[in-house]
């Protein structure tokens, strides 16, 4: 029997005005077919963007496997340990934005490179030292460069051990904009003079990765844990969150736009080029316009508690081999008395380092 038309026939999720999401917020879910599921045994190793920190949150609030390699010291009071970001990721890495850092810190941890810049001094301080490439991760930084030099064997260690182990990896795509050593080629999150060291435009320079560039550092990275471990799944995301600042001379919305178009592509490209490695969209769930914006912040930039439990949500009802948890009900919270109360309760729920927060031009 002969269609009228080549769509004739395709499944309501290919029709954006037969999206259950149009007519109510909570039922929008874009994804479709996955690859593989996870069990609440799996070990699942998270990196990436600030983002990335809450779908680690989620996966401990809802029982499955969070494997964290690095860890805090035994005496250390929980409270204690948070501040000093351990369990922020499955390593105490920090944030890392770029395909080019995430490929640069597997190349680091597994002794393939290592960069001239070992240590930052501290600003406001005569003698204490900061990692350039996790400026934020030590409170009040290091005693010592000596100090540091120790915590990077364990911190190393922890990524490969993280690497060989892991059943599964998720790492969030954050940004394309960066700083690089001019004298080596390393990846810094943040530039110097930020949080650390000094900032010298002979020595650093910025760099905004294209599509080409980015997916080649994705696929080499991606290639570097499977030849490492053979039989690990890969989850990709691109984080929502928006750019904190652009040294782009151009608003910082069409830098964003930018850069989360270029990490898109890649995100799928790499994806469809690699078996057992799927793309969840939890950037679309954040942004699409079917939930109205109703999942940032007063500052138009921070996700809600309410934006991560509906990622949360529509994760599990795909990627869990076991029965989906109960994240969240599917209702809208009670709006908080004034904007200043709800960012500081949304703020007391979800506590992630955000290196690029440092960012400011005052």
């Amino acid at each position: 029997m002969k269609r009228r038309n080549p769509y004739i026939g395709l499944p309501d999720r290919q029709f954006w005005k037969n999206d259950p999401g149009i007519a109510d917020p909570l039922a929008f879910d874009p994804v479709s077919e996955v690859p593989f599921k996870i069990s609440r045994t799996d070990k699942v190793v998270t990196a990436g963007s600030c983002f990335a920190q809450h779908l680690a949150h989620g996966l401990v609030k809802s029982g499955f496997n969070h494997f964290v390699t690095e860890t805090a010291h035994p005496l250390f009071e929980p409270s204690l340990a948070t501040q000093f970001n351990y369990g922020a990721f499955s390593a105490r890495y920090g944030n890392v934005y770029t395909t080019r850092q995430f490929l640069q810190l597997l190349q680091r941890a597994y002794g393939t490179f290592q960069p001239l810049a070992s240590h930052w001094p501290k600003p406001g301080s005569p003698t204490r030292v900061v990692d350039p490439f996790r400026p934020q991760i030590q409170p009040d930084g290091f005693v010592s460069p000596e100090e540091l030099a120790a915590d990077r064997v364990q911190h190393f260690a922890a990524i490969r051990r993280a690497v060989g182990e892991c059943d599964v990896m998720v790492f969030t795509l954050g940004l394309t904009e960066c700083w690089e050593d001019t004298r080596d080629g390393a990846i810094y999150p943040l530039a110097p003079g930020v949080a650390g060291g000094t900032y010298d435009p002979d020595q650093v320079r910025f760099r905004n990765f294209d599509v080409a560039e980015s997916l080649a550092d994705l696929m080499e990275a991606l290639t570097f844990v499977r030849a490492r471990n053979p039989g690990v799944r890969l989850l990709l995301t691109v984080s929502p969150v928006p750019l904190n600042a652009t040294f782009e001379d151009r608003h910082v919305f069409v830098a964003t736009a930018l850069s989360k178009a270029v990490l898109r592509v890649v995100a799928d490209n790499a994806a469809r080029s690699l078996p057992l490695c799927a793309y969840f969209p939890s950037y679309e769930i954040i942004t699409s316009p079917q939930v109205r914006g109703r999942y940032f912040g007063p500052d138009c930039r921070e996700v809600l508690a309410e934006g991560v439990a509906h990622v949360m949500r529509t994760f599990f009802a795909h990627f869990a081999k076991d029965a989906p948890p109960v994240v969240a009900e599917k209702q809208r919270p009670p709006v908080a008395a004034s904007p200043a109360d709800h960012r500081a309760e949304m703020e007391r729920l979800i506590d992630v380092l955000c290196d690029e927060e440092a960012i400011t031009n005052r």
